[in-house]
């Protein structure tokens, strides 16, 4: 009997001390100001979504972006289920199904838009025109939530905006693929904006069906149209591109439940640097100096809004990638 007991324990020995060191990690990382966790996970998610836009133009060069946004959608479809499954028919009901549609079509079309860019544009520069985002909010807030904005704030946007156009450089030879980051950039402002309509009266199982189940089944259609059957190596790394990027959104998100925006913005924008980076050395991209200027004012500008609305005793926090995106 000695002798079971001796052995029992020396078998659980071992992961006796892998949950100690687990719970002396989750104690030493509860201890962590809020500030110093939100940017660690910033940081993460920054990383992470450098990644998914290396995945992406890897993949864009022997797929169609509608394809590879595709399973970018599936990927947050799949593990929203369990959720949904969960909440029952509940998830399906909403007092706003125009605007639910609405939503949907902004969340797939952002998708699709923010793909085609990071395949057809370098990453830096992609990345860049991304952070726009912050910059459609203030017009949108102000003609479709009514709410006030200061000469400050409208004045950084339009500073922001001129940021954007230096990094656009508009000619008749611009990019296509410009112009869809920018459209990203506004879908995803939108949606951010109709998802504050929205929580008015639907709850947050219902704003997970329409974002994530419904967009997927949207972008399906046009994948599916110019659908080219994955290799059995590709299959798991557009599995994973998809896989990367909800776990990149959702360390995004949790860094705003924890970290107060005016701390997180400068660490969110470490993704241009990682973005410049992974682009040398992967692809052998060099941004211009242009890309650069124009890439600092928006910076400089989206930063002093996110300063300004702390400074009003507001929370700013920039707009979540749609579904749960993208940098993607």
């Amino acid at each position: 009997m000695t002798q079971d007991r001796s052995a029992e324990g020396a078998a659980a020995g071992p992961w006796s001390n892998v949950r100690s060191v687990f719970r002396a990690l989750t104690r030493a990382w509860e201890s962590l100001p809020g500030n110093i966790r939100g940017s660690l996970l910033m940081l993460v998610s920054a990383v992470l979504f450098t990644v998914v836009g290396v995945l992406a133009k890897l993949m864009g060069q022997r797929y169609d972006a509608f394809q590879v946004a595709f399973f970018r959608a599936l990927a947050g479809a799949v593990l929203t289920l369990p959720f949904l499954m969960r909440g029952g028919l509940g998830a399906f009901r909403t007092e706003q199904p125009v605007l639910q549609v609405v939503r949907t079509l902004l969340a797939a079309t952002a998708i699709a838009a923010n793909f085609y860019a990071l395949i057809h544009l370098p990453l830096a520069d992609a990345n860049a025109i991304s952070f726009a985002r912050a910059l459609f909010l203030i017009p949108l807030a102000v003609f479709v939530l009514g709410e006030s904005v200061g000469p400050r704030r409208s004045g950084a946007a339009i500073v922001g905006f001129i940021g954007i156009l230096i990094i656009l450089r508009p000619s008749a030879e611009m990019e296509w693929a410009a112009l869809f980051a920018l459209y990203g950039a506004l879908a995803v402002s939108a949606a951010s904006v109709t998802v504050r309509l929205l929580l008015r009266t639907d709850g947050i199982l219902t704003l997970i069906f329409y974002s994530g189940v419904a967009s997927a089944l949207v972008l399906a259609v046009p994948a599916f149209s110019v659908w080219r059957a994955p290799s059995p190596l590709d299959w798991l790394m557009l599995s994973l591109l998809g896989a990367i990027a909800v776990v990149s959104q959702g360390f995004f998100i949790r860094a705003f439940e924890l970290g107060e925006a005016s701390a997180l913005a400068p660490i969110d924008y470490t993704r241009i640097v990682f973005a410049g980076a992974a682009g040398f050395l992967v692809f052998g991209d060099v941004p211009d100096l242009w890309t650069w200027i124009g890439s600092a004012v928006v910076v400089g500008s989206t930063l002093y809004i996110t300063r300004r609305e702390a400074q009003l005793g507001k929370k700013e926090t920039p707009p979540p990638p749609i579904a749960p995106p993208d940098a993607a």
